[in-house]
């Protein structure tokens, strides 16, 4: 009997236990929720805080100023690997479920600022969020397509070793003295 070595695509699922893609999804979700919500610093539930809405994107409003390039950059690139991890946890999707889902998201992060009055709620922040994932997204179904499917493995394996490091890196701001400092509000 001969021995044949398969050349056909690996999908995560078989180079990874199956459960791991969700369990990184969690470890992403409890980051990202601290990163909008506190600022990656430990939440503070008894002094005073920013409780405001915008509701005009990306121009000045009342009490608002223009949004700053580095924010605006900054929320993109926090819902990349939102994308990313739909597209791998749910591959048979389009770009219009990623769509709604990173917007309910980003809409439900967005009112729990203002419920916690751990920062202002914009809507521009939720515009960019859900770009970010559809770019997260786009960018997993164009690796798939030009590869026909042999980078799904790598962008997968990116994704976690992104997520692990994000892990560490706030694992290790909680036991730093930077997380005395007082929170960044915009």
């Amino acid at each position: 009997m001969t021995a044949s070595l398969s050349l056909r695509p690996t999908h995560p699922a078989r180079t990874a236990p199956r459960s791991l893609p969700a369990v990184l999804f969690a470890v992403y979700l409890v980051l990202l929720v601290w990163a909008v919500l506190w600022k990656f610093h430990v939440p503070d539930f008894g002094g005073e805080g920013v409780r405001a809405v915008k509701l005009v994107p990306f121009v000045a409003s009342e009490g608002f100023g223009v949004n700053r390039p580095s924010e605006m950059l900054a929320n993109v690139a926090l819902f990349v690997p939102f994308g990313v991890y739909l597209g791998v946890l749910a591959p048979r999707w389009r770009v219009w479920p990623v769509a709604v889902v990173a917007a309910l998201t980003s809409c439900a992060l967005e009112a729990a600022q203002y419920v916690l009055a751990s920062g202002s709620s914009d809507v521009t922040d939720v515009i960019l969020n859900t770009s970010g994932a559809i770019g997260g997204f786009l960018v997993l179904s164009l690796a798939r397509w030009v590869s026909r499917g042999r980078a799904v493995s790598a962008v997968y394996w990116m994704c976690f070793i992104v997520t692990v490091a994000a892990a560490v890196f706030g694992a290790s701001l909680l036991g730093s003295p930077l997380h005395s400092l007082p929170p960044l509000h915009r």
